[in-house]
């Protein structure tokens, strides 16, 4: 599909900006829409404005990337499930039929009518980009108010997105690496939770890089822990069985307790010195009977 379409710059500041996958299904949906108010017909059924007709298998072609030299896809699963998601934010209708599915973008008349953008000013073309369910709430002047407490409220909080949280708690996070964390909530059925608590783990570890979360998320995830209770018990087993025996060392009048591992006291036994089998001889005893044969060679010689 040729030609151009227009979009608020208030998609920068939306939630939807960080979650990669699900950003960019619906950027795809929302630029290949039909722009003309008459519609079109595609394969004889009629579209119109603001509609896209296409199949997930497709979809899963359409958005493919490059990633270490190497083409890769998201899943169909994570195709679906991340289409759920924009259907109950009120982004997205669907409705399934003998051509493939059919995609419906809601509110596609603010995001692309012209007019809306010449009468409007930055706030209302920022808002654009919200759900029907944020527009509707905000005609009621009380849920306003809610609205504006709970904003003022969560501002002092972490948040719980899985990409905003690590790098409020870590470090940047490189466009790579926020894909690959979502995929992670994926691959842990959505549970974005668990995701989160690696999070944490390595802040409280003070280990500030994402290598470090993706590896309990790789050992978590090889062991089956799809609920949080489950990785919080495993982690507890973990440290529990971390412990090892206590020893106490003097030094300069100072006792240290340091942690002796079981098999310092085993190479220690192996490292001591054997016993020789053979008596000990005393320096005196054999000067002494040196002298006596000297003495015994001289009286026979003379």
């Amino acid at each position: 599909m040729k030609g151009a379409f227009q979009t608020s710059r208030g998609i920068f500041e939306n939630p939807i900006w960080n979650d990669i996958p699900k950003f960019r299904i619906f950027f795809y949906i929302y630029g290949n829409a039909v722009f003309s108010k008459e519609g079109t017909t595609v394969a004889g059924m009629h579209l119109k404005r603001g509609q896209f007709l296409r199949s997930y298998r497709n979809l899963r072609d359409d958005l493919a990337y490059v990633e270490n030299r190497s083409v890769k896809q998201y899943s169909l699963s994570v195709i679906k499930r991340k289409v759920d998601s924009l259907v109950k934010e009120n982004r997205l209708k669907i409705e399934e039929t003998e051509l493939g599915t059919l995609f419906t973008v809601i509110n596609y008349e603010q995001y692309q009518g012209f007019e809306h953008y010449k009468n409007s000013n930055l706030e209302r073309s920022e808002n654009a980009l919200g759900t029907g369910m944020e527009r509707s709430e905000n005609n009621n002047k009380n849920v306003n108010k809610d609205n504006n407490v709970k904003e003022k409220t969560t501002t002092t909080t972490a948040p719980e997105n899985p990409v905003q949280l690590f790098e409020y708690l870590l470090c940047r996070l490189s466009p790579i690496q926020m894909n690959s964390l979502y995929q992670w909530v994926d691959d842990f059925k959505g549970n974005q939770e668990i995701v989160n608590a690696a999070i944490k783990l390595a802040d409280n570890k003070n280990k500030r890089n994402f290598n470090f979360v993706e590896f309990l998320l790789k050992e978590w995830h090889s062991n089956n822990l799809m609920d949080i209770d489950r990785v919080r018990a495993y982690e507890r087993e973990k440290f529990n069985n971390s412990k090892v025996k206590p020893f106490a060392r003097k030094g300069k009048g100072v006792i240290r307790t340091e942690m002796l591992p079981d098999w310092f006291e085993e190479d220690a036994q192996q490292s001591k010195p054997k016993p020789s089998d053979q008596p000990a001889v005393n320096d005196g005893e054999q000067m002494s009977e040196f002298e006596r044969l000297m003495e015994l060679r001289k009286n026979s010689g003379s």
